[in-house]
């Protein structure tokens, strides 16, 4: 009973925390923690000692960092590179006080610190 417990405890954190996210890099963080505690949970109660929190701990690590990793790659970047060939110069917007620049594949824009602005309409 106190191992169920346990395991819902471990997987509603990410849970809450993809309901809150604001980037798709925090996003991509907690889904992946969510799935890794998971899959650690199931292979830490099946495999050695069946430890199930130990295993939904280091899947949880495991997943938020693979997660957050691909949820950057697929916007671009978790912020602005002028290295990287997908994003645009930076504009300013003068009524945020902030600066913002494009995704040129997606046609979406973000703030300059990768945080989602506008998305463009879907073709």
């Amino acid at each position: 009973m106190t191992r169920n417990i346990l395991f819902a405890a471990v997987l509603s954190v990410p849970l809450l925390a993809t309901a809150c996210a604001t980037t798709p890099a925090v996003r991509g963080g907690a889904t992946g923690a969510a799935v890794g505690a998971a899959g650690g949970a199931v292979i830490g109660n099946n495999v050695g000692s069946g430890n199930t929190a130990a295993g939904a701990a280091i899947g949880a690590v495991g997943g938020a960092v693979v997660g957050a990793a691909i949820a950057c790659q697929q916007q671009g970047g978790c912020s602005h590179n002028p290295n990287n060939p997908r994003h645009s110069q930076l504009y300013y917007d003068q009524h945020n006080n902030r600066y913002w620049y494009e995704d040129r594949q997606t046609g979406n824009t973000y703030w300059q610190n990768g945080e989602p602005r506008t998305r463009a309409p879907r073709r």
